[in-house]
């Protein structure tokens, strides 16, 4: 077969040569008159994956480890004997607990107190908003809730608040007309990720209001609004008790904590998780104390549980962690509702406490890395749960005592854990999966009569896919030149590319984004009557009908 190249074939071969194998860098100088090589210079920027794949790990890893060492000193010099007496913390990797540590005694009152372990219980105060969220989502799972963006009133009739900061100083409860469609203004998922613009807490009350939810609604009727619904962060704990108490009476018909008893936490089998502090419960628990010592009663919030009365231990904590992660057996929901409650949802304005919210989360950006998580406060205890997603990755802090001013904690671990981890993601060792048996998808390949490609077996098993052809650019290193495939399932395969990679590569003027290639799929045709598939496409770069033939072709310079 001979292959004749002009100026313009020669840069569509090369743009659709780019495309085609995926970035797989196999330039082609284009011949001049004079049979002069055109050199091009290929600018690397930076390496990718930006964001490693978490992949199963081999134990012991150093740097895993002196970081893990660093977090407990760092905890166990935070420990105050007065303000600050015991902390309790884990660090879960998907399913697995990487690292646990106790700190202080339970009670400083008591001088035979012993310290604290992963099951001694805290109280969690504001993660206890984790759960009406939770709640939402389950209930939106399952098709109880119609969509998440539902407004409030469809679920409470006598909802209504003044909104005078919204469009014509409309009631809240109504809905207003936005490019031709209806958008809710006070909805359910604003409610559970402080969008909602409700107050902190109803009007002449505290968080210790014994009140029900219908004197609720009839106090919020002549409330106002602190923000128009969906326009700035503002922090509600009537937004998240407002949510749980109306979602549960009215779809589920029962009351919120028997709702979340059953549904959630029997699940996740988080038997040491609840609202009511009962003596055997309080026996052990670590004594909560103020910033002089002096130990804090606990509290009975009311109306007000949803938003913050629970109490956990750290190895609750854990088993919650790994289900958001997707990672227990229990887990609460599917992945892909765990992955839309773990989506950032609005960027705050900067005189907030985070860049970002989400449903119920404060997020902020750490190397690169969206950390999700919820701090808690109250009388004598104070709590962070928190989860970087990308790297499967969680840790849990709870204190009795006051939360430090001077410096965050969970921020200061994630600077030694995440560098870590991603250290320890990127030299990992991938195992490939071979198809079981490779002989129908071996052989030779072309795009179009452009690009040639071979098929073959390497000695585990796994099928490589290397391009030839005319004046492939012996410059780039061979490497990326040969490309892995990881079997999926039948017909269905993986692109791997040989970490690391370059991010994006430069070719004059042109640019191509290697890692939005990495990872695509080819999907072989059925097999014919030789038990062979005679080509494959790559939906992801919209690639179709890449033929087989019958053997490697010879060109002619």
């Amino acid at each position: 077969m001979k292959v004749k190249w002009t100026m313009l074939g020669m840069v569509v071969f090369f743009l659709l040569s780019v495309i085609m194998t995926f970035g797989f860098i196999w330039q082609y100088r284009i011949p001049k008159q004079k049979k002069e090589v055109q050199e091009r210079k290929v600018e690397v920027e930076e390496m990718c994956p930006r964001f490693p794949e978490p992949v199963p790990l081999q134990h012991p890893i150093t740097s895993l480890r002196v970081a893990l060492e660093k977090i407990d000193i760092l905890l166990r010099t935070t420990v105050f004997k007065t303000k600050l007496p015991a902390i309790s913390a884990m660090v879960v990797l998907n399913d697995s607990v990487l690292w646990n540590g106790n700190f202080g005694k339970k009670n400083i009152s008591d001088p035979t107190s012993v310290a604290p372990n992963e099951y001694t219980v805290y109280r969690i105060a504001s993660l206890s908003k984790i759960f009406p969220a939770l709640m939402l989502y389950k209930m939106w799972e399952n098709g109880q809730v119609g969509s998440l963006d539902d407004p409030l009133e469809k679920y409470a009739d006598n909802f209504t608040i003044k909104n005078p900061l919204g469009k014509g100083g409309r009631p809240a409860s109504s809905s207003v007309r936005t490019s031709g469609s209806r958008s809710p203004a006070l909805t359910l998922r604003r409610m559970a990720s402080q969008l909602s613009g409700l107050p902190r807490r109803l009007r002449s009350t505290n968080l210790l209001w014994s009140g029900d939810t219908e004197e609720a609604l009839n106090l919020l009727q002549d409330d106002v609004l602190v923000a128009d619904p969906g326009t700035k962060c503002h922090y509600s704990n009537v937004a998240f008790s407002l949510l749980a108490n109306v979602l549960a009476r009215k779809v589920a018909g029962t009351d919120f904590e028997s709702w979340l008893s059953e549904n959630i936490l029997k699940q996740l089998n988080m038997e040491d998780t609840g609202f009511n502090i009962t003596p055997a419960v309080q026996k052990r628990m670590a004594v909560g104390v103020y910033s002089n010592g002096q130990p804090a009663p606990l509290y009975n919030l009311g109306w007000y549980r949803p938003a913050g009365q629970m109490y956990s231990t750290a190895a609750d904590m854990a088993k919650l962690m790994m289900g958001l992660l997707g990672a227990y057996s229990g887990r609460p929901l599917r992945q892909d509702t765990l992955n839309t409650m773990m989506t950032p949802l609005y960027k705050c304005h900067s005189s907030y406490f985070a860049n970002s919210t989400g449903t119920p989360w404060e997020i902020n950006d750490q190397h690169g890395y969206d950390v999700v998580r919820k701090d808690g406060d109250l009388d004598g205890y104070a709590a962070t749960l928190s989860l970087v997603p990308k790297l499967k990755l969680g840790m849990v802090v709870l204190m009795s005592g006051v939360r430090p001013s001077d410096k965050d904690l969970v921020t200061q671990a994630y600077s030694l854990l995440i560098p870590a981890m991603e250290s320890a993601f990127r030299e990992a060792k991938r195992t490939l999966r071979p198809p079981p048996n490779p002989y129908p998808y071996v052989g030779f390949y072309t795009y179009r009569n452009m690009t040639f490609y071979q098929i073959k077996v390497d000695s585990d098993g796994v099928l490589i896919m290397q391009q030839f052809g005319p004046q492939v650019d012996t410059t780039v290193p061979s490497k990326y030149r040969t490309i892995r495939l990881d079997y999926l399932q039948e017909r269905v395969f993986r692109v791997v590319f040989e970490k690391p990679y370059p991010c994006k590569l430069k070719v004059h003027t042109a640019s191509v984004s290697l890692e939005a290639q990495d990872r695509q799929l080819f999907n072989f045709y059925l097999f014919n009557k030789r038990g062979i598939s005679p080509g494959f496409d790559s939906p992801g770069l919209n690639t179709y009908k890449v033929t087989r033939i019958g053997g490697r072709p010879y060109f002619a310079s």
